[in-house]
C-alpha cells in the first residue's frame, strides 16, 4: 500500500494592482452574479488581467492576502484571504 502525499495549492502572487497597467475590475463574492448587468458590455472579456498579464477563467491568485478567482465575463471575485503559512 502507498501512501499518497496531499498536495499543496499555491497560488502565484501577483501584488497590488498597478494601475499603469491591463487590470480586469475586482468585486466581493456577495457582489458578483454573472448573469447581473452590472459590469459594462464593452469591458467584458473571456479572460482576467492583473498588471498586464492575462489570466484564464477560472483561474485563482493571491493579490496580498487575498484570493481571487477570474470569473466568467473577465472580472475578478474576491473569494477569501489566504494567510501565509507558518514556518
Amino acid at each position: 500500500m502507498t501512501k499518497e502525499t496531499p498536495v499543496k495549492e499555491t497560488l502565484p502572487q501577483v501584488g497590488a494592482p498597478d494601475p499603469e497597467l491591463k487590470n480586469s475590475p475586482i468585486v466581493d463574492h456577495s457582489e458578483y452574479d454573472d448573469r447581473d448587468g452590472l459590469f459594462d458590455v464593452e469591458t467584458e472579456s473571456g479572460a482576467c488581467y492583473f498588471n498586464g498579464a492575462d489570466f484564464a477563467i477560472g483561474d485563482s491568485v493571491r493579490s496580498g492576502s487575498d484570493v481571487l478567482e477570474c470569473a466568467p465575463r473577465g472580472v475578478w471575485v474576491r473569494k477569501g484571504v489566504k494567510r501565509p503559512a507558518a514556518a
